[in-house]
């Protein structure tokens, strides 16, 4: 005590101390809290499918913990880098608004090395809804590294059903036993990745529902329910490259969320789920519990009978589950089924969402489009006798200085603002050519489809309106069918194969944005590009400073200074609130270093 009661801060006794930072509490920071978690990436030993195989975990956890806020919050994950090789986080859905300095894709920020930590703190600034997190570079997503982000309402801001009793999150992908390694080594040398070795429930394999389909010994997710409650379950598609339909056993799933936005509520027996995607349903557990049952994820339009599947094992239950899996959509190939179903899924316009104003009131079908483009995929092609994948014929090639920091330094022949709004009628290329977007402008972009496969595309810092999909080549005539009032507002979206989908985006949030294919393996061949979003005037209005704990690469790697001293985060849920947040948290750090020594 006596050695406490000595202490002073700057020559100011403690107790002063105290007292000034808490009165500071009291009276200016009484809003937006942040919320703090420290993650250590590394390699773990599992066994998904039975055989032993090297996976990447966080804090030791495969899939990695839960990343839980509130709207407006703010998160801060300071990340231990203890791979064998340079690390990314993405934080998919996550708008970063006025900050793309934290989405952690390769157009943005400069990797964190082997051994470094690096803190990123961003606000979910007007979210809500289901996302997640997973690494962006090197294919590392193939061997985990991936979690979930729940962002919840404002307490003031009412949910448009009633609260559900619980709140589950489930991971469904596609599994290879290959290490990322040996898989973007097989794609770089022209070798594809061929069908799934299995279907994961939350990083486990499937119950042994057919003793000749599936080995003894295999892990697999058991989920806990009580009987006559109702539970929101929010599922991801964290594969790679395998479309999933998801349904569970004489259960209705009724569909009130998709990344952020409150959707039509309505049942489905089954439910579609691309590459990327992430939905939220309501599921009452009204069964009688003479059985456990299936939670199944099959997959769809691909050469594989690959299922994976988990038990839903009421409290009450009477025995094991038993018998034939439910049945999943008639024909594998046929995506007439799938488009229908992606069609129905609308925006609930009566709805708010992280704001108190109804959706609605944002009449997209009302704004002039001052942007058109085009984006014409195909299937791998060889560009100077090496496999890529382009868009409109280029193929991105991400220069070793990141888009953005080229951008804030000025520095010369990084990138061109050149990309073409249409397919040019010339051989493929490999470039680095960004999208000139247009600081509030109202871009429509359509994705045409010339692969064999169901792409999702994905854009970073906004949720865009899907306003149509067909079969076909899309045309000017197109936009007839387009539908301009209650198209859902989401961050992922299919695309069929020889087909469109066409989506509408306000460009309002000023950075640089990665536009790319969910697909992995198109993805690691270049099927990506940047949308660049600049306000002529410069205000931290609308986008923040460059952070003070920059990495720098590329031709700047003359600004880095080595791994600088980072704060420790040692738990979750503590909270800190906005205003003054820099000083407080030198504050902060000061009073530990006085302390702690």
């Amino acid at each position: 005590m006596s050695r406490c009661r000595n202490r002073s801060f700057g020559g100011v006794p403690l107790f002063l101390f105290f007292f000034f930072f808490f009165f500071l509490w009291d009276v200016g920071f009484s809003a937006d809290p942040f919320v703090f978690y420290e993650f250590t990436v590394s390699y773990i030993t599992a066994s998904p499918l039975g055989i032993k195989q090297q996976v990447i975990g966080i804090n030791g956890q495969f899939p990695g913990p839960l990343l839980h806020a509130t709207t407006n919050w703010n998160i801060v994950v300071n990340v231990k880098n203890h791979l064998d090789e340079p690390l990314l986080l993405t934080w998919d859905g996550i708008q970063q608004r006025r900050n793309s300095w934290q989405d952690g894709v390769s157009g943005t920020n400069c990797p964190i090395p082997a051994g470094w930590n690096w803190t990123y703190s961003f606000q979910v600034k007007d979210q809500i809804g289901s996302f997640f997190y997973f690494p962006s570079l090197y294919f590392q997503k193939a061997s985990g590294g991936y979690g979930g982000i729940i962002i919840n309402n404002r307490e003031v801001i009412p949910v448009p059903f009633a609260s559900p009793d619980g709140d589950l999150t489930i991971f469904i992908s596609d599994w290879y036993i290959k290490s990322h390694k040996q898989l973007r080594e097989d794609l770089e040398n022209g070798i594809s990745l061929g069908a799934p070795d299995g279907i994961l429930f939350n990083g486990l394999g499937p119950f042994r529902y057919n003793d000749s389909l599936v080995p003894a010994g295999i892990p697999f997710e058991t989920i806990h329910v009580d009987p006559g409650k109702t539970y929101r379950i929010r599922i991801h598609n964290v594969g790679i490259s395998t479309s999933l339909n998801f349904r569970i056993q004489n259960h209705n799933l009724l569909l009130v969320e998709t990344e952020g936005s409150y959707t039509v509520q309505q049942n489905y027996s089954n439910m579609d789920i691309h590459v990327g995607q992430s939905y939220s349903f309501l599921v009452a557990m009204d069964q009688n519990a003479s059985t456990d049952y299936y939670m199944v994820a099959s997959s769809r339009f691909a050469n594989t009978t690959a299922t994976g599947v988990a038990i839903l094992h009421y409290s009450n239950s009477q025995g094991p589950v038993s018998g034939p899996l439910p049945d999943p959509p008639n024909d594998q190939f046929d995506s007439h089924f799938s488009m229908n179903q992606a069609r129905s899924i609308r925006t609930n316009v009566s709805a708010g969402a992280a704001r108190p104003n109804p959706q609605g009131s944002f009449k997209y079908g009302d704004i002039t489009v001052t942007d058109v483009y085009v984006l014409l995929n195909r299937p791998p092609e060889l560009i100077n006798g090496i496999w890529h994948t382009t868009l409109n014929g280029i193929s991105y090639v991400a220069p070793p200085t990141p888009l953005k920091l080229a951008q804030q330094f000025d520095v010369p022949g990084v990138f061109k603002l050149d990309f073409p709004n249409r397919f040019m009628n010339r051989p493929p290329r490999l470039d680095t050519s960004v999208i000139n977007g247009t600081y509030r402008g109202f871009m429509e972009i359509i994705f045409q489809n010339n692969d064999t496969t169901v792409k999702t595309y994905h854009m970073d810092g906004y949720a865009f309106f899907v306003v149509g999909m067909d079969y076909g080549i899309w045309t000017d005539n197109s936009r007839g069918t387009y539908n301009k009032w209650d198209g859902v507002a989401r961050c992922s979206t299919q695309v069929f194969p020889g087909a469109w989908t066409a989506i509408l985006v306000s460009l309002d949030n000023v950075g640089m944005w990665n536009l790319r294919t969910g697909n992995l393996d198109s993805w690691y061949l270049g099927q990506e590009l940047y949308v660049s979003v600049v306000n002529p005037e410069v205000t931290t209005k609308t986008e923040l400073p460059l952070p003070d704990n920059t990495i720098y690469c590329g031709l700047l790697s003359y600004l880095q200074k080595g791994q600088q001293q980072r704060v420790s985060f040692s738990a979750a849920g503590s909270f800190l609130p906005k205003s003054g947040r820099n000083f407080l948290f030198g504050l902060v750090v000061m009073l530990s270093s006085v302390l702690f020594g």
